[in-house]
């Protein structure tokens, strides 16, 4: 069922042979600052040293992860677009059959403060590899605990890109396969109040919390205090255990990611993808 992997750890040519081996792609993550690629050689030299990179290590294009906050109309804007445009130019004819991608905010509405050209983008590359997660990065209500990707609002985003006249096909739906922790500094009628940690514009967001793997997530569930409940708004499970304060953890499992799945199939989206690979408990028990 894998197609892609984008190898974000250190490069692992075992892992690298093994998806070859089951007709998957391995691709680079790319990443760079938007202010050394203003200038058109820098990006040149990046491009350059990225496709000698995925050659030397038999790989099959690059996932382009710049998830940094940009102006509209900025040189940093325009060079983003380029920057895109470019490598894509570079891989295709370097690497006949390469796949490039591009990673984007849950929704294209300048979602912190990363106000890119998603249209030209999606039309430069090969796919956007939409990130379903992290959806409280701003919060501008209470300052509580809320699921990391709510069904409803995950869903009305894809519309908006489509809205833009980005093709289904161009969109890949990536889902949490973690969570969040958050500690209540005050717990009142079932919210969790936390931290105010300000980001980008917002005065409170997720960094809150801290992020879990979904391994952990099952086992602190089998020693919660209040067993998996479940939020019929947001369509997400949650629970709360106590170390010292009480805390709320939002998670995604299979009866929050199905729907979302169901929808890439109906809309005909290019596909699913999750963050990240090593989060499950791949032992026997």
């Amino acid at each position: 069922m894998v197609t892609t992997l984008a190898m974000f750890g250190p490069y692992d040519a075992e892992l690298m042979c093994h998806a070859h081996s089951k007709g998957a792609r391995v691709v680079l993550k790319g990443d760079v600052h938007l202010s050394y690629i203003v200038d058109k050689s820098n990006r040149t030299t990046w491009i350059t040293d990225q496709v000698n990179l995925a050659k030397r290590q038999f790989m099959d294009g690059i996932n382009i992860d710049i998830e940094q906050a940009v102006d509209e109309g900025s040189p940093e804007y325009y060079a983003l677009t380029n920057l895109v445009k470019e490598t894509t130019a570079a891989f295709h004819k370097e690497i006949p059959g390469s796949q490039v991608s591009f990673d984007v905010a849950w929704s294209p509405k300048c979602i912190d403060k990363r106000c890119y050209d998603y249209v030209i983008i999606a039309e430069s590359c090969d796919l956007l590899f939409v990130m379903s997660y992290d959806e409280q990065s701003q919060i501008t209500g209470d300052c509580i605990g809320m699921a990391n990707a709510p069904l409803l609002q995950t869903l009305e985003a894809y519309q908006e890109y489509i809205d833009l006249k980005i093709d289904a096909k161009k969109l890949v739906m990536g889902v949490p396969w973690y969570g969040y922790d958050y500690p209540c500094v005050n717990l009142s009628q079932g919210a969790c109040y936390i931290e105010k940690v300000p980001f980008r514009g917002a005065p409170c967001s997720d960094a809150a919390g801290r992020q879990k793997p979904y391994e952990w997530i099952m086992n602190q569930l089998n020693s919660s205090m209040s067993g998996r409940l479940w939020d019929d708004e947001q369509k997400a499970p949650y629970f709360y255990y106590k170390n010292g304060q009480i805390h709320q953890v939002w998670y995604d499992d299979p009866q929050s990611i199905c729907p979302k799945a169901d929808h890439a199939k109906a809309k005909g989206l290019r596909g699913i993808g999750m963050w990240n690979g090593n989060i499950l408990d791949y032992s026997h028990d």
